[in-house]
């Protein structure tokens, strides 16, 4: 084929790829914006997803999936697949050499998992088309505009050639150097808080069931099975620190590795040797207009922890059900705005949590060290604080703010309630959310004029309060231990919009 040929093929296929009209656009097709899209097309919304990639990388940086992001898999009905694809963590090591055991987590995921990025993008890009969205793939977002009526993406095309797409809303989830956000005009404030990081993934002489990492005076080293023959080593020199592109070479893991913890388990035949800089940065708006950021579009922080890819698949949750409301027209006011006010603050505790980790870590005083290695284990040896420290750990305490006067479990995560009676086959209340739609759990008859909106269930036992309105993303809107049928209307009004 020659190459005018080749161009013209590469545009036929974009075209054909690409729907002639779409309600939103996604920027950006990594866990974020496949979770983004997956829920949009789940809830019956055009949704198209634009990723500058042309094919998917089988290299990776995140691969720690904690028990809060488990429970969301759980209820879109993958969690069981991408479980099948890694290995589990009963044990969540802390700084210094204490460790959580999540084997109490209040949840039916009492695990970290670990599995490449690539296999929960795999998932994610699996259901997302399987529900209808749309992903295209080589395509590069230059711009952006917005009116009142719409948001207007420039794009250069596989062949080379320009135009633009047109939607009522658009999302960039498309990373730390976001086009979308500088398209915006909005800065990304904050500081490079760890230079001249080192990965690599490589195979162990010695292979390892459980992640161990240590730190020394020299620096830190970190390994992890990724649960596909692989291991993820992470290291830090301290008295060498190279540019990022500088040359990276297994004997510079190696050698930092040996000191920090006594081995480099025979590391061998590298797919992959990067460097990179660990930056602490939140854009001061999750929204301007009709546009919205999420994932690392919107915040970016130290890897202490293992939080950046669930912080923004709870973006993604937390924004679908929204803009599905907001498409179909039905939206109560404000909704959209609640995005910004109940992602922003978790994202900023989320940088601060993992950079104090991570600062923890590298302290120089032998004898600090051992001051907050003897912190560590006091505070896991007393249950209730370690099952509080594990909940935060594994996103499992995440809550958003209620009114004054509100219910106790409003605004918190909903527990997986087993049910009498669910929409379909639906026997606990994470298979109800699986419609992506409000669930209303009580014992008496719903009212009526949500159609579309609301699917409603009843407990199989008597722990849950009278009536329950969990909200799509999997946190309670609103509860009541009586079974007042104004109250219930008045909440289903504020939450799911009028009749």
């Amino acid at each position: 084929m020659h190459g005018g040929e080749v161009v013209r093929a590469a545009a036929h296929v974009w075209r054909a790829s690409v729907p002639g009209t779409t309600e939103v656009l996604v920027v950006g097709a990594g866990p974020t914006g496949l979770m983004l899209a997956g829920d949009l097309a789940a809830a019956g919304v055009r949704v198209t997803v634009l990723e500058r990639r042309a094919r998917t990388s089988q290299l990776t940086r995140a691969f720690a999936v904690h028990a809060r992001t488990l429970e969301l898999l759980d209820a879109r009905g993958v969690a069981g697949e991408l479980v099948a694809t890694g290995v589990r963590i009963g044990r969540l090591q802390m700084v210094g050499s204490a460790q959580l055991d999540l084997a109490r987590l209040p949840s039916g995921f009492p695990y970290m998992l670990l599995t490449p990025q690539y296999e929960t993008e795999a998932v994610l890009h699996g259901r997302a088309k399987a529900l209808g969205a749309d992903v295209v793939t080589g395509t590069e977002v230059t711009g952006l505009r917005q009116d009142a009526d719409g948001v207007t993406l420039s794009v250069r095309r596989p062949d080379g050639t320009r135009g633009t797409l047109r939607a009522g809303y658009a999302v960039g989830a498309d990373g730390m150097n976001s086009v979308v956000r500088e398209a915006l005009g909005l800065p990304f404030p904050g500081r490079a808080a760890l230079r001249s990081v080192m990965l690599a993934d490589v195979r162990l002489a010695a292979p390892q069931a459980m992640p161990v990492a240590n730190a020394v005076r020299e620096g830190i080293a970190f390994v992890s099975p990724l649960g596909d023959g692989w291991h993820r080593v992470v290291a830090w020199d301290r008295g060498r620190q190279m540019p990022v592109d500088a040359p990276l070479t297994l004997d510079d893991v190696r050698t930092i590795t040996l000191k920090a913890l006594g081995t480099d388990f025979g590391m061998h035949d590298p797919r992959w040797l990067s460097r990179f800089q660990t930056d602490e940065r939140q854009a001061p708006r999750y929204r301007l207009g009709r546009v919205f950021l999420a994932g690392d579009a919107a915040h970016v922080h130290s890897p202490a922890g293992g939080q950046g890819m669930n912080t923004g698949l709870q973006d993604a949750a937390n924004l679908a059900w929204r803009l599905a409301a907001a498409v179909r027209g039905w939206a109560p006011e404000g909704l959209l705005d609640g995005y910004e006010s109940e992602r922003h603050p978790i994202g900023r505790t989320v940088i601060r949590d993992s950079g104090r980790m991570m600062r923890m870590a590298l302290v120089h005083s032998p004898v600090v060290r051992a001051v907050v290695n003897a912190a560590s284990h006091a505070a896991v040896a007393v249950p209730p604080l370690a099952d509080r420290l594990a909940a935060k750990a594994t996103g499992l305490s995440i809550a958003y703010p209620a009114p004054p006067g509100s219910h106790r479990l409003a605004g918190r995560r909903a527990p997986d309630l087993e049910l009498a009676r669910g929409p379909g086959d639906a026997r606990r209340l994470y298979e109800a959310l699986r419609s992506c739609r409000f669930v209303l759990v009580g014992r008496h008859a719903a009212p009526t004029g949500w159609s579309g909106r609301l699917v409603t269930a009843a407990p199989a036992g008597p722990e849950a309060p009278a009536t329950l309105l969990v909200r799509p993303d999997g946190y309670v809107a609103w509860a009541s231990d009586g079974d007042d049928r104004d109250a219930v209307t008045a909440a289903l009004r504020a939450w799911a919009g009028p009749r």
